[in-house]
């Protein structure tokens, strides 16, 4: 086994920004893995995908035109990788850590016979063997995972953890046939988030999060004021959406936002849960205020403060004389 097959993940007409971050993933490990960087892209019309994912590594892109897989269909998208991965036997295969391959991708592991991990955002080769490096118990430890015994590894990879690929690439482009899976479920019509009121996370470059530390309901007016007196845009943990207490457009997180462009991030009375994490770990400035001293977030930060949030807060207004 030899080489590297990264799933294209696309939706409404659009290359999705974790494939570029899976090839970018790809062409560190090219070298150490050896073989070719493959990305297979499975479409109705799979040649309208060819130049966004001809960058980086990329040596060849697989075309596998279904028909019937105008949006995702898991059944579909399955039998397709299925025999792809049994007629190239890729030594790595690589897929976003998403909803599209939450559904495919224990299933395909399972039928060839792979080694598999989830939400991996760290990855490299060890004396020939892929070694993949994720989270346990809520962040507060790192685990290196090999794979004994397996030929070839599955990997999803955790959003933002790898540099997205650039630069073009001149790769070849081969069709491949899809089979004759049937679909199993019918889109009925994409539904978009409600109106974000004018916030915008994803494009925020200064972000002020709170999470259940704030305690009450109460209290979070006067983290919009402190937010606003900053500069900052206010974000929160999923608790805090979930309990009404802000709008979902301000959570950050795996079934939140993501803070793209964010330069400094501010984390108060947030523990530090994976799926926050995955909204905002790449960011090269984070400040975290927790009054647990072995709180996760702690283990990401670039600055810790250990104390209670609200009075934290009532330091930093009478310093900015807010």
């Amino acid at each position: 086994m030899s080489g590297i097959l990264v799933l294209a993940e696309h939706r409404r007409g659009e290359l999705r920004a974790a494939t570029l971050e899976a090839i970018g993933a790809a062409g560190q490990l090219k070298a150490a893995v050896g073989g070719e960087v493959s990305v297979a892209v499975i479409a109705a019309d799979p040649s309208a995908f060819v130049p966004a994912v001809s960058v980086g590594a990329v040596d060849e892109v697989v075309t596998i035109t279904a028909p019937e897989a105008a949006t995702f269909e898991p059944h579909l998208y399955e039998q397709a990788l299925n025999r792809l991965i049994a007629a190239r036997k890729p030594a790595l295969v690589l897929l976003p850590h998403s909803v599209d391959s939450w559904a495919l991708a224990p299933a395909v592991a399972i039928a060839n016979g792979l080694g598999f991990a989830t939400d991996v955002f760290g990855l490299q080769v060890e004396d020939g063997a892929i070694v993949a490096t994720r989270a346990g118990y809520q962040e507060k430890v790192f685990v290196e995972i090999d794979f004994p015994g397996r030929e070839g590894v599955l990997v999803t990879l955790r959003g933002g953890a790898f540099e997205p690929a650039s630069g073009p690439a001149q790769p070849r482009v081969t069709p491949f046939e899809a089979g004759d899976a049937q679909r199993r479920s019918r889109h009925l019509e994409w539904r978009d988030p409600p109106a974000t009121g004018g916030i915008d996370i994803p494009g925020s470059p200064f972000i002020l999060s709170i999470g259940r530390g704030v305690g009450d309901e109460a209290n979070v007016s006067q983290f919009l004021e402190l937010a606003e007196g900053l500069g900052a845009t206010l974000g929160c943990s999923r608790p805090i959406a979930d309990n009404g207490w802000l709008p979902k457009a301000r959570q950050v997180g795996q079934s939140g936002q993501l803070a793209a462009k964010c330069n400094l991030y501010v984390a108060m009375g947030i523990s530090g849960s994976v799926q926050h994490q995955w909204g905002m770990k790449h960011v090269e400035n984070i400040i975290a205020v927790n009054k647990d001293p072995e709180a996760s977030i702690f283990s990401i930060a670039r600055y810790g403060i250990v104390g209670d949030m609200l009075e934290i807060a009532e330091e930093v207004r009478k310093q900015k004389g807010l």
